[in-house]
């Protein structure tokens, strides 16, 4: 029996090579479901959804979701899976992961989902959180200042630097608190860094003031920081929440269901076990906590709310929030609260 030449057979193979890569790249065997994938299509190889969640990183309920495969369990008993993705400097990053259908559900503020709902109707909030109002819960933001600052209240911002997220909750906070004290905003200069940025800018103080947000703001109280005033004190509509892709919500309304449920379990169970939710993955590094940082987000998971469907009833919450970017120019045009929740339901 005759075999081929060795050069012969490296053509082959090469040959082969190349005929799977132009198969795969015009979308035969697998590669069609991946395009449509990464154009936020929910359906998974299988065929079933696919729930796909950025890194929770090393705290809260999503990080015992993960490390436990709590999510992987009940998702199989529908037909779905999730799928684990990056982390994200900032919520801007994350809605970009959404965009291009890396990410699929996500969670924040109601004030940053609104730039982006301008121009894309592909997401919808289909959950809030309600605020913490018990007057023993920890803070979780503030206008923070140097201890030497001569900025006492918020009218001394007049012609200073504040550093903030843009579009997002820091310049939402910043601008409900400008017009409480009667300040117009252009006297004010928002300077536009993500929290990393943010906190950079504060330390070396080429801003003269920081809205310090989420786990940003204990850190910069917890290296000395003096705040102003923080979020609580001012009429803050600017909820938590939780939005997912629309086709999603639509196509697969069960698997957000359970997705959510598995949050509002585990969010309650924080409150009488929140030990369990902080250092979840490491217990040494530049994420884990310990001492007062770690009391203070144990603290935190305590007096949590635990997250709940959306109804057309917030619509309120969206009204308020935009009422204020439209004001000062933030958003480039309307929104309409109706077309911003999706109205989820409970199962029956």
């Amino acid at each position: 029996m005759r075999t081929s030449p060795p050069r012969t057979r490296v053509a082959l193979v090469l040959a082969a090579l190349t005929l799977t890569a132009l198969t795969a790249a015009c979308g035969g065997g697998g590669a069609g479901k991946t395009a449509a994938a990464a154009a936020g299509d929910p359906a998974g190889k299988d065929g079933g959804a696919v729930l796909r969640i950025k890194d929770p990183g090393n705290a809260g309920p999503l990080a015992v979701a993960k490390k436990e495969g709590i999510l992987e369990k009940r998702l199989a008993e529908v037909g779905a899976k999730v799928e684990w993705g990056g982390s994200y400097a900032s919520f801007t990053a994350t809605v970009d992961a959404v965009r291009s259908g890396s990410i699929n559900v996500l969670e924040g503020a109601i004030s940053p989902v609104l730039g982006y709902l301008v121009s894309s109707k592909d997401i919808k909030i289909f959950a809030f959180t309600d605020p913490e109002t018990d007057a023993e819960a920890p803070q979780t933001d503030g206008l923070v200042v140097k201890p030497d600052s001569p900025i006492k209240t918020v009218k001394d911002l007049v012609g200073k630097q504040v550093a903030v997220n843009k579009g997002g909750r820091g310049e939402y906070l910043l601008l409900l608190a400008l017009q409480e004290a009667g300040i117009p905003a252009d006297q004010v200069k928002r300077v536009y860094l993500n929290p990393d940025q943010g906190a950079s800018a504060f330390a070396t103080g080429k801003v003269d003031a920081w809205w310090a947000i989420v786990r940003a703001y204990p850190e910069a109280v917890a290296k000395g920081a003096r705040v102003v005033v923080h979020g609580r004190d001012l009429p803050d509509k600017d909820l938590n929440m939780q939005a997912a892709r629309t086709e999603l919500l639509t196509q697969h309304p069960e698997v957000v269901r359970v997705y959510l449920k598995v949050l509002q379990e585990l969010t309650e169970e924080a409150k009488t076990n929140p030990g369990k939710f902080q250092n979840v993955f490491l217990t040494q590094g530049p994420t884990a906590l310990s001492g007062a940082r770690l009391e203070e987000e144990n603290a935190k998971s305590r007096y949590a709310n635990v997250p709940r469907f959306a109804t057309p009833a917030d619509s309120s919450y969206i009204a308020d929030v935009a009422s204020v970017f439209q004001k000062y120019g933030v958003l480039p045009g309307g929104i309409d609260p109706k077309d911003v929740i999706f109205d989820l339901k409970p199962a029956s």
